[in-house]
């Protein structure tokens, strides 16, 4: 796999590796893999050092990736203080210099997402782990499992671009309104009478021929999607726990243009080239913050079911994998799939599929373990059906999500 492969190249820094970028293009927030709230700024000057904090969207968080360099306001570059190649040097910006090897970084994007010093065995590293405002960032020795090492890049829920990525099919800048032959894809999920599922533009191919292409149908209307036909969802469960949101469900998917009979298939912001698909599909919600970008996600649909689940904070990448795209919604997201049920509920994590104690199955290798159990959840609302109507502006945000102990 690249990622094994890059990931020495980072550590071993011994072999010249050409210049990668993000997937998504343009001017970008920098946010640990811990927190999309928190955001790489820094102020317009020779010197000013690179810290965290509150994501705004200004000028001062937009970076962009150009030549090897992580640009911002235009001629400064991201910059190794004095070129210390040693663990804990802080990093600052300078005026850029294609020449200089200080400023030289390339980005890790199918996967793993590090930001490392090129050729020299150093990642960007987030200062003690600390998401305080003001934390200055530091270079560490590159480890894939420091999840102080993984950087997210993406945008404002408020300041999307038109496209994120190159080969885009549809659009991110949704606009308002609602139509039935919208191209957006960016979707939204907040509770069982608030969310999207991925599914084609017209009908006709499977999911497994049109996953690059998918469009955001949803239960909302307001967001420039295209939203479900009423009388589609059969039956809905969604669940908040501390490290994810997620909606299971069965349905007539014919009706958003899911072929009868499809078996289905897998959606992630990964896919085979870290483009995703579908290419360029954007998800959002606010249970973890106000308008909050969900980074990792995963989802399943058929002509008949669904399940799509956003995850949060250093377990996310273990939480939301997507490497189990044969298994469907049972194996992957085990949890309640009753028709005539709609229900919003509060539950714990489920185990991560695939982790069985100390050992992690690979699909593919003979037997198939069981899926793991549902986990326990509580504090279940009731809805009658789930039809469409408008988004509410202004929603207040979910208090914090804690853990309870009672069995669906």
């Amino acid at each position: 796999m690249f990622v094994k492969s890059a990931l020495l190249a980072i550590v071993s820094g011994a072999l010249f590796v050409a210049a990668q970028t993000p997937a998504y293009t343009g001017q970008l927030l920098l946010q640990p893999g811990n927190s999309a709230a928190k955001c790489l700024k820094v102020n317009n000057a020779n010197g000013e050092p690179v810290v965290v904090q509150a994501c705004t969207g200004n000028s001062n968080q937009l970076w962009t990736f150009e030549d090897g360099q992580v640009k911002i306001f235009g001629n400064k570059c991201l910059d190794v203080t004095d070129g210390k190649n040693v663990d804990g040097v802080k990093l600052q910006i300078w005026d850029c210099d294609a020449s200089n090897p200080n400023q030289q970084f390339w980005y890790t994007a199918y996967g793993d997402n590090h930001l490392a010093w090129t050729n020299h065995g150093k990642c960007l590293d987030l200062t003690g782990g600390s998401l305080s405002n003001g934390n200055q960032v530091q270079l560490w020795t590159c480890s894939g499992n420091n999840p102080n090492q993984i950087w997210d890049v993406g945008y404002m829920a408020s300041k999307l671009p038109t496209t994120s990525e190159s080969g885009q099919t549809g659009v991110n800048a949704c606009g308002t309104g609602s139509s039935q032959s919208s191209k957006c894809q960016t979707a939204w999920i907040n509770d069982a009478d608030d969310f999207c599922l991925w599914a084609p533009p017209t009908a006709g191919g499977t999911i497994g021929d049109t996953e690059q292409q998918e469009v955001a149908w949803c239960t909302k209307s307001g967001r420039g999607t295209r939203v479900i036909p009423n009388g589609a969802l059969k039956g809905v469960h969604f669940v908040r726990t501390p490290d994810y949101v997620q909606v299971t469900g069965v349905g007539d998917f014919t009706k958003i243009n899911v072929k009868k009979g499809d078996a289905g298939g897998e959606l992630d912001p990964h896919g085979a080239d870290s483009r995703g698909n579908p290419i360029g599909g954007l998800v959002y919600g606010d249970t973890f913050g106000a308008n909050l970008q969900y980074h990792e996600w995963t989802s399943f649909i058929s002509d008949t079911e669904f399940c799509f689940r956003a995850c949060v904070g250093p377990n996310a990448r273990e939480n939301c994998q997507h490497i189990y795209d044969e298994m469907g919604c049972y194996w992957n997201m085990p949890a309640n799939y009753d028709a005539g049920v709609f229900e919003s509920c509060k539950a714990d994590d489920d185990l991560p599929m695939g982790v069985y104690g100390t050992s992690t199955w690979h699909q593919g290798t003979s037997p198939t373990p069981a899926a793991h159990p549902a986990a326990k959840s509580s504090d279940c609302t009731a809805f009658p059906s789930i039809t469409v109507a408008p988004v509410k502006r202004g929603e207040p945000t979910p208090a914090p999500v804690v853990k309870y102990a009672r069995e669906l």
